[in-house]
This record gives structure tokens, C-alpha cells and sequence, in this order.
């Protein structure tokens, strides 16, 4: 078994043009999946806040 440590010192290898254009487009798909689950969850829990508050008067 080869020493990983022994390739950190070696100059990196040129990732092909596909593969980066999918990962960077899987990381943008994340990223919006992420604020969309982020402004609906937000906004459900003001609702249910508000919704309570009114039930109480």
C-alpha cells in the first residue's frame, strides 16, 4: 500500500471540463434546494407564530 502523504507535495492534476461543470452544477442545485427549504420553513414558522398569538385574544 502506497503513502497518501507521499502525493500532497505534488503538483495537482487539470480536472476534466465535464466532470467540473457537473459539480459545479450539482453544487448550485444544493444551494438553491437549500434557500428554498430555508425561506419556506421560515415563513411556516412565522405563520404558525402569528396564528397562535391570534388564538390567544
Amino acid at each position: 500500500m502506497e503513502n497518501p502523504f507521499k502525493q500532497i507535495n505534488q503538483p495537482l492534476k487539470e480536472v476534466p471540463a465535464e466532470l467540473k461543470d457537473k459539480v459545479m452544477h450539482d453544487i448550485a442545485m444544493a444551494k438553491l434546494i437549500m434557500d428554498l427549504a430555508e425561506l419556506f420553513s421560515y415563513n411556516l414558522s412565522y405563520i404558525i407564530e402569528s396564528v397562535t398569538k391570534s388564538r390567544k385574544k
